[in-house]
Formats: structure tokens, sequence, C-alpha cells
């Protein structure tokens, strides 16, 4: 069991700043050796702390107990108005607290963090005074215990009685705060020898590790039970019990809010980073969004103004749960892209919303590729957020998402087979970077349906479904989630008849978008592109005549062979029908005696022209 200290002698004073505190003294306090029943680690504010003479009006929904002790202290003439400092109240007398934090937020009337915010007279955090922990900034937890062994620790032990546990039925008595992972491995590997494989007693070092020697008091934790996500702050220590019931032998202290948070409800983020199967999960990524949780976005920019938080900086809770938004495509965009529309444009924008991923299909020469781009780049605000990349028979899995890659060790220059990370995980973990989650990254996959899908896919066929899940990669072993706001925009070509057509799954997965030479918006796109270049409407009739004989709508012949510079120099026009497009047609009729000249050729379609 961690030994602590007996009396507040072991530690120095701490001193609390209170917001817009200028002119006044701050609030004086010491840790003590005593805990509560729990194990919480108890803290005395000093007679004659000032504190604030209003609460935030949210504060008694999240923080119920210290309101309602302040109240009681009012009622007790204890915490009184003060005369030395007008408008602000004052500690008449010594007052013990539950915990650090638990004083702090009574004295400041705002959410705080004890363990940082109570500081000594050179500016140290008392978290750095408490031994066998980890030092820099708190950090929030996932902690499963709703099925251990059967029973829901959850309703049944954490919450009713202030805990957080993990079981180590098999570990030796005596293991303190603060071991180091090499110990653990020892440990574990002596004490499980028989009873677990390889892998778990790897997992259990990972998850032992995290409990007693990286969580620390401060630190937020968070469980899920019951269809709820509970969340609390660790108050004090790690102990080891010799408990009969082994469900539960290492334990910390931790004080719940007083309710839970419905899990459907939850940030998409959140809900991805909660589904890593594992029973202690590292929620850092995701901080921003577990201290907003049941909070408003006036209540965070309240309480931010209640913690003087610099007024030209962004609350982080607010920019984290900054929903990514596709801008509204504008008149000049359908102009550039000679979309005869800009209410299609529209639409395909709130289909990448809504879906998040969409496949432009048709036949060959109808923009797919180009309006792909173009669209991305405008949704995403540059061409820094769109990355490309082109399918074909060979492409695998460990091209697309990550492999093992033959790479060069820049000192020994010797070759060695390392983890690599594909187009795909590369975009998703830019996307993903603290300060993007909001920025529209997009993925264009060029050619989507030359390549053998499900092998190239993987579990990514799962998570583009699932897109509030995550999954263990095979190669590196990370948990793996596409970021909200990580959108693909695949290509297809329905003339290539040398490969299937994409699988029910793709389908499902995906919103298919048609750019054919019937229908709008390629139909008038040659004639609009003769239009605007002051050029003779004569190429965009001739390829009308021309689709006109072509029965089969995934061969008919698409604008933008046509819409290039070649076309209209001197013979451009036959030189292009004669080497493009012609051969497109005697492939399509091959065997079939047509005649394609007298069919297809300038010639005739001209005289049809009359």
């Amino acid at each position: 069991m961690m030994m602590t200290g007996s009396s507040d002698t072991h530690y120095p004073e701490f001193r609390l700043r209170l917001p817009n505190g200028d002119g006044i003294n701050r609030a004086r306090g010491v840790l003590l050796g005593e805990t509560g029943t729990n194990g919480s680690r108890k803290f005395l504010v000093r007679a004659g702390s000032p504190a604030r003479d209003h609460v935030m009006p949210s504060l008694g929904k999240h923080f119920k107990a210290p309101v309602k002790r302040r109240e009681e202290l009012k009622a007790q003439g204890v915490l009184v108005p003060s005369t030395r400092w007008p408008g602000w109240l004052e500690l008449t007398e010594d007052v013990v607290f539950g915990s650090p934090s638990f004083a702090a937020v009574l004295l400041v009337g705002a959410p705080r963090n004890g363990w940082e915010e109570w500081r000594t007279e050179d500016d140290r955090p008392l978290s750095d005074y408490m031994s066998g922990v980890w030092s820099g900034p708190n950090r929030p937890w996932l902690v499963r215990g709703s099925n251990v062994t059967g029973l829901d620790l959850v309703q049944r032990l954490w919450l009713p009685d202030g805990r957080v546990t993990l079981p180590a039925s098999r570990l030796r008595q005596g293991v303190e705060q603060g071991v180091s992972k090499d110990e653990l491995r020892t440990l574990v590997q002596e004490d499980y020898e028989s009873t677990a494989t390889y892998s778990q007693k790897q997992q259990l070092v990972e998850e032992l590790h995290a409990f007693l020697s990286r969580m620390k008091p401060g630190d937020t934790v968070c469980t899920i039970s019951g269809g709820h996500l509970y969340v609390g702050e660790i108050t004090g220590e790690a102990e080891q019990t010799e408990s009969e019931d082994r469900r539960s032998n290492l334990r910390r202290p931790v004080e719940w809010q007083p309710s839970g948070h419905a899990y459907d409800d939850l940030p998409e983020e959140l809900q991805q980073r909660l589904s890593v199967q594992h029973d202690v999960v590292d929620l850092s990524t995701v901080q921003a969004l577990v201290e907003g949780l049941g909070r408003s976005d006036e209540e965070l920019a309240e309480e931010a103004e209640a913690i003087e938080r610099d007024p030209s900086g962004e609350i982080p809770a607010l920019v984290a749960r900054r929903e990514p938004e596709l801008p509204d495509p504008t008149d000049a965009l359908a102009a550039e892209l000679l979309v005869h529309e800009t209410d299609w444009l529209r639409e395909v924008r709130d289909l990448l919303a809504d879906e998040r991923q969409l496949v432009l299909y048709g036949p060959p020469g109808t923009g797919k590729t180009y309006l792909a781009l173009k669209l991305a780049e405008f949704l995403g605000g540059g061409p820094e957020q769109v990355k490309l990349v082109q399918f074909h028979p060979s492409y695998a899995y460990e091209d697309f998402i990550e492999g093992f890659r033959p790479k060069e060790d820049p000192d020994t220059k010797e070759v060695a087979f390392r983890i690599s990370a594909g187009p795909l995980r590369e975009l998703a973990d830019l996307a993903g970077r603290e300060g993007n989650r909001h920025i529209p990254h997009f993925l264009i996959i060029d050619e989507i349906n030359r390549a053998n899908l499900a092998k190239v896919f993987g579990e990514l066929y799962f998570l583009l479904e699932y897109r509030n899940k995550s999954v263990q990669l095979p190669y590196s072993g990370d948990d793996f989630a596409l970021p909200p706001n990580l959108y693909v925009i695949g290509t297809m070509n329905t003339a290539d008849r040398s490969i299937a057509l994409v699988d029910a799954a793709m389908r499902r997965r995906f919103a298919f978008v048609e750019l054919s030479p019937r229908i709008e918006p390629t139909s008038g796109l040659l004639r609009r592109w003769l239009a605007r270049e002051s050029r003779d409407p004569e190429p965009a009739d001739l390829l009308d005549a021309l689709n006109s004989r072509i029965d089969e709508a995934d061969f008919r012949i698409g604008p933008s062979y046509l819409m290039k510079k070649g076309v209209y120099r001197e013979g451009g026009l036959e030189r292009t029908w004669r080497t493009k497009i012609l051969p497109l047609l005697e492939e399509h009729h091959y065997g079939e005696g047509v005649d394609i000249e007298k069919r297809y050729g300038l010639a005739a379609l001209r005289e049809s022209l009359g």
C-alpha cells in the first residue's frame, strides 16, 4: 500500500489565486495526511482565506456538493462577507475539505482542478509534491468496470463508494504507486505465468502501469455503464487491498459528478476513443471534449471568463466540439466548373456532408477526376487539405493503409522492412491533429473500381459505415478511427469492362453521383466551354450527334476529349477524332462487323447535321 504523510508538516503551504483577485490575498491551505473513507486526500484551508461572493449559475448542475457545502458554511457563519475586501467573502476559521479540488471549486465558485491550481510561493503545483506520480498536465482516462467477471462494479461499488478499481487477482502484495513498467513486466510474468497468454500479459502490464504510475490525483476518470458515461476526478493515491474480492483489489478514490451523460449523445470523436477495447485507455486526444461534457457553449464561455482566460484565445472545449462545415458552393464556382446550376453542386455538397463518402461515376472523358479535385479544394479550403491516390489491380492494403516496406536507415544505410503509413493513414493523422479537427480534409481515390476493393479496404469497410467506432490495425497494433472531418471522393469509369463493378458493400457505404453525356452537368458542358472560349459550337453538335448513335450509355463519349487546345489547331479536331474517339468505339464494337468510320466518322456526322 502506498505510504502517505501523517500530518500537514510534510507539505508546504499552498496558495490559490482567485479570478480578478488583484489587490486581495490568495487563499492558503495545506494537504493533510488524513484521508476520507474512500481514500481521498483531505485539504485544509486557512482562516482568513478569501472566496468569491458568487458562483457560476451552472455550477450546481455538475458540482452539487461544493455548492451545498458553501451554503452550509455561510449559514454557520464560517464563510462571511469580508471587511478587508469589500465584495468578497472570507473564511473565519480553518476548514477541512474532502480534496484540494473540492476546496478550489468552493472558493472560486467555478470548476477548478485543485491539484494544479493550488501552488507554492515559487509557483509549483500541489501535484508535484505527491510521491510516486508522473509530472506533467492532468489527463483524462477511461477505465472499464461495467462487466468485471460478470458484475457491474460501476453501479455496485464505484459510484456509491467514490472509487475506481482495477482487478489484479494474482498480483503479489506490496506493489507501490509509481512502480516502473520494467518492474511490472517482471512481476506479471512471474505471477501470471500459467494463467495468461503472452498478449494478455503485455496488455495487463500496460493497464497496471497506467493505473498505478501514470494516473495521478487531479486526473479525470471516465467509465461507461447502462448506456451512460460517468465522469469524475481522482482525489488520492492508488492502493492495493487484500480484499477477498479480487475484482477490485487495486483502487483509487474518485469524486464522481452527480449524473452521467447519455452515450448516444456524445460527440462522435469521443465515441470513437471510448470504443477502444482495453480496460484502461488514455483519453488525452479528446480531453477538450471530455472537459466540455454537459456544458453549453454559453456555460463554457462563462467558465472561461471566471478563470480569466485570455479573451484573444479560443476555448479548447468550444474548438473541439466545432463541427466540420462544408462551405456553400457559390455561383462563381459553378461558373468556373461550367456546371449548369449551382443547386447541383449544393446537392453534391449535401451528400458529402451526410454520407462523407461519394463516388462520381460515368464513361471516360466526363471530367470526374477534375471535378472531384476542384470541388474538394473548394470545400476543404485549399489543395493542402486534399490527397489523391489512384487504384490499380496490384494496389493492396499495405499500400493504402499501412504495412511493412523496405526503408533505408539514415545512419547505417542498411535497408530493413519497417511499418509505414499509407496515404489514408497519413491523411487521417493530419485531419485528426488538434486544431485541424474542424477543417474538412479530402481523399480522392481515382479509378476506385480498378483495385480489389475488399483486399485494399480491409477493416476500412467497417469504419466507413461506423464512423463512431475504432479498430485495431493488424500491423502497428494502433487503435484507428476515421476522423469526422475526413471525406472520401472516388471516381469510377463505367466503361471499363476488364474489372467487376463495385460490390454491394461499397454501394451501401458510398453515395453515387452520375456524370454522363446523357444528363447534366455533363451533357451541356462542352457547349458551355465553347461559348466561354468564344469558339464555334460545331464540336458540341458533332459530339451530341455521335452519342445519339451509341446505344449503351456507359460507352458514350465524354466532352473532355474536345476541351483541349490541340483540338482547335489546324486539323486538330480530325486528328483527335481519328486517334482518340474512334479507337474507343472500335474496341466497343470489336467482332460485330460495324463500319466505325461510316457510322461514327466526322464526315458521316457532318452529313447528318446537314
